[in-house]
């Protein structure tokens, strides 16, 4: 099988119900693009340098943080980009290459939700072995799988995408994605579809199930627990639970908006629903962690506490 596209370019069709606003749109993707970048590189920088941070749970946070910026930066410049050309034309093999960024993101982000998850499990599970169960060497590990395994995984299944003869150029969306490229095909799409939906499985299904399965034993822990420590396991998953959630409903938000048709919906609150889990996520991340956990909290504090005394004075 080979790749004899006929088209070279595709067009992002809904840019075009932009244009009359198309600078404030601009605006408000380069405010949150900026926003993603100074809320996570903040993050990053305060884990780095304080080393009463480097701990397994911050390390994860740290990676957690990577994720987003690279998220971030595979759609917002190039949507901006995008959105400013007349055509709203953008070349096939940059559209491909952001349909790999983005979905690698997207399953990197459900990763590593899911390896803090089991962090949180067996620091309430297990505090007294915590540490000799949580060894820089399993951190590492688990830090390569959160990468290795997304990137490996869906490259594996996109191959078969990357294959197909691509004969139409009008996608409905504001960015690329996989579902988008197969429809765009005058290939016999069957297989690939099949394919497309045991692959969902294959890289989900371990990170469900691991996240599952750590927070079934801390429920179970809870119910035999002292009441003292079961405010202490909320107060440590609460932060945690709020990523999955706001994770999970920018998820639901791409499949209703990928399967189903959603036109009777107002424009903005399509483009809102479209772009949720690619926005939202790295920018709420930070901030649900920055302000619940008492450490990171304390530094950011002390770090912008600390430049404001070295501005002049008016």
């Amino acid at each position: 099988m080979t790749n004899s596209s006929i088209v070279s370019s595709v067009v992002l069709e809904v840019l075009y119900r932009m244009d009359d606003l198309k600078y404030l749109y601009f605006m408000i993707f380069f405010v949150l693009y900026m926003f993603v970048l100074f809320a996570n590189t903040t993050l990053i920088f305060i884990i780095i340098t304080e080393k009463a941070l480097h701990k397994p749970m911050y390390v994860f946070l740290c990676n957690l943080a990577v994720n987003g910026i690279y998220g971030g930066t595979a759609l917002l410049p190039s949507l901006m980009g995008t959105l400013m050309s007349p055509s709203h034309e953008v070349s096939l093999a940059c559209c491909k290459a952001q349909t790999y960024f983005l979905h690698t993101y997207a399953i990197i982000e459900f990763t590593i939700l899911s390896v803090m998850s089991y962090d949180r499990y067996v620091a309430i599970c297990y505090p007294l072995q915590y540490h000799s169960i949580m060894t820089i060497t399993k951190v590492y590990k688990l830090i390569a799988f959160s990468w290795g395994y997304p990137l490996v995984a869906f490259a594996l299944f996109f191959i078969l995408t990357l294959h197909l003869t691509i004969c139409r150029n009008i996608i409905g969306r504001v960015y690329c994605s996989n579902y988008s490229l197969v429809k765009l095909s005058c290939d016999d799409t069957n297989v690939v579809s099949a394919i497309g939906l045991f692959s969902v499985v294959v890289y989900t299904f371990p990170q469900l199930a691991m996240t599952l399965y750590s927070y079934g034993h801390i429920l179970k822990i809870c119910f035999t627990a002292t009441k003292k420590s079961k405010i202490k396991a909320l107060k440590t998953c609460t932060p945690h639970l709020f990523a999955i959630l706001n994770y999970s409903v920018g998820c639901f938000f791409e499949i209703v908006q990928s399967r189903f048709d959603t036109s009777y919906l107002p424009f903005e609150t399509q483009i809102v629903m479209s772009l949720y889990f690619l926005i939202f996520p790295p920018i709420l991340n930070p901030a649900i962690y920055g302000l619940s956990v008492q450490a990171l909290r304390a530094n950011i504090c002390r770090l912008f506490s600390s430049k404001n005394k070295l501005l002049p004075l008016k």
